[in-house]
C-alpha cells in the first residue's frame, strides 16, 4: 500500500483522535471526583445515602456502557412530557454517559484503597492527637490514592479504548473515520492505522501513570 495513501487517511483519523482525547479528558476529570464522592456515600453512616450509592454502582457496573449511552442519547428524549427537554448533543450525551459509568468503577477502586489501609494507621493518628478530619486528610487519603493509583491507571487505559463506542452513537471519532476509509477504499489498512494510534495513546498514558506511581511511591 503506497505511503501516500496512509498519509491521505491519517489527517482525518487524527482529527477523529482529537475527539477521542477530548472525551477521555472530560470523562476522567468528571468521573474521578464523582467516584470519590460515591465512595464517601457508600461508607456513609446515613443508610439511605449508602443504599443509593451501592445501588447506583451496582447498576452502572452491571449494565453495558453501550446500553447506557444509547439510553442517554436515544432513550431520554422518548420519555413522555419531559423528553423534549432531554434532547442532548451526541457528544455531550456521550460525555455524561462515560462520566457516570466510570465514576462507579472509580468509586469501587477508591473503596478498595480505603479497605487496604491497616487499622493501625487510625490508632496511630489518635495517639498523635489528630482529629478525624486530620486523620482522613493527612493520613488516610494520601495512602488511599497511592494504593489506588495502579488500578486507576488500568481503568484509564480502558477508558481510552472504550471511546470507540462513540461510533455507535454517531459521534465522528477515530474509529468512525477508519470505518469510512475502509468502506470507501475496500482495504483494511485504516483499521491498522487506527490500532497504531490507539496503541500510541495508551502507551503515553501508561508512561504518565508509571511516572506518577514512582513519584508517589517515594513521597
Amino acid at each position: 500500500m503506497p505511503f501516500d495513501y496512509i498519509l491521505s487517511i491519517l489527517k482525518p483519523m487524527l482529527e477523529g483522535a482529537q475527539m477521542t482525547v477530548l472525551l477521555f479528558l472530560i470523562a476522567i476529570v468528571a468521573s474521578i471526583p464523582l467516584g470519590f464522592v460515591l465512595m464517601l456515600a457508600v461508607n456513609s453512616s446515613i443508610k439511605p445515602l449508602s443504599w443509593f450509592a451501592h445501588s447506583y454502582i451496582y447498576v452502572m457496573r452491571g449494565t453495558p456502557l453501550l446500553l447506557q449511552l444509547l439510553l442517554i442519547c436515544f432513550g431520554l428524549p422518548m420519555i413522555p412530557v419531559v423528553g423534549e427537554y432531554l434532547v442532548l448533543d451526541r457528544f455531550v450525551a456521550a460525555c455524561i454517559g462515560f462520566s457516570l459509568n466510570y465514576a462507579a468503577y472509580f468509586a469501587e477502586i477508591f473503596r478498595g484503597g480505603i479497605l487496604a489501609i491497616d487499622k493501625g494507621q487510625y490508632e496511630a493518628s489518635q495517639v498523635l492527637g489528630m482529629n478525624k478530619w486530620q486523620t482522613t486528610s493527612r493520613v488516610i487519603l494520601p495512602q488511599m490514592f497511592r494504593i489506588a493509583l495502579p488500578s486507576v491507571a488500568n481503568e484509564s487505559v480502558t477508558l481510552v479504548k472504550d471511546t470507540a463506542l462513540l461510533y455507535a452513537v454517531a459521534v465522528p471519532e477515530l474509529l468512525h473515520f477508519a470505518q469510512t476509509a475502509v468502506n470507501r477504499d475496500f482495504t483494511i489498512v485504516p483499521f491498522f492505522v487506527a490500532g497504531i494510534i490507539y496503541l500510541i495513546m495508551t502507551l503515553l498514558l501508561t508512561i504518565l501513570f508509571k511516572w506518577l506511581e514512582k513519584r508517589f511511591r517515594f513521597e
